[in-house]
């Protein structure tokens, strides 16, 4: 819930609003499927060439949606397509970003093994994976993120730390794991 409200108050700044993510009306339907984690429409659509990087009104990819929603399988064929997985929409926000923010863990796992990159900021707080994950409190992303090699001394536009987030939301059980 935090996280929903944090993103859409990003979106919202960045032209991004309520609107715009309920008129799907105009998204791609390999967004929606991938969204849903419909994999029978998914490969359907693939099949008759969809572009796996299409992008809807915000600049999500259907990867980004996938991820957002934990559909580790929609993923494993994204990515199996060479679908981009550094890619970012309007605000700066990645696949990685969304699954981090989200404690999807197996995705963040497949998104590295992707080439994924761990340090890469959003544009509009300059958080990366490790600061959201440890904002939201999700130890098992924020173990996850330092084994991978996920950078702890980022800081945000702020000058804010992954750590530094930690101790301002009070998750003492991701305290430990940050320097």
């Amino acid at each position: 819930m935090k996280f929903t409200l944090a993103l859409f108050l990003s979106l919202l700044l960045l032209g991004c609003g309520q609107q715009a993510q309920e008129d799907v009306s105009a998204e791609p339907p390999l967004i929606g499927a991938a969204e849903a984690g419909d994999i029978a429409r998914l490969e359907q659509l693939l099949e008759s060439s969809a572009d796996p990087d299409v992008r809807d009104s915000c600049q999500w990819t259907p990867l980004m949606k996938a991820a957002h929603n934990g559909h580790l399988q929609v993923v494993e064929r994204l990515l199996l397509l060479d679908a981009e997985v550094d890619l970012a929409d309007k605000g700066g926000y990645t696949a990685l970003l969304l699954a981090a923010s989200n404690n999807h863990v197996e995705i963040l796992q497949r998104l590295h093994a992707a080439g994924a990159n761990l340090d890469h900021q959003e544009q509009t707080n300059g958080w990366s994976a490790l600061i959201w994950a440890a904002n939201m409190g999700h130890r098992a992303s924020v173990e996850r993120l330092l084994a991978l090699g996920a950078n702890p001394a980022l800081r945000d536009l702020k000058g804010l730390s992954a750590r530094d987030w930690a101790e301002r939301k009070g998750h003492a059980e991701v305290l430990p794991l940050l320097p």
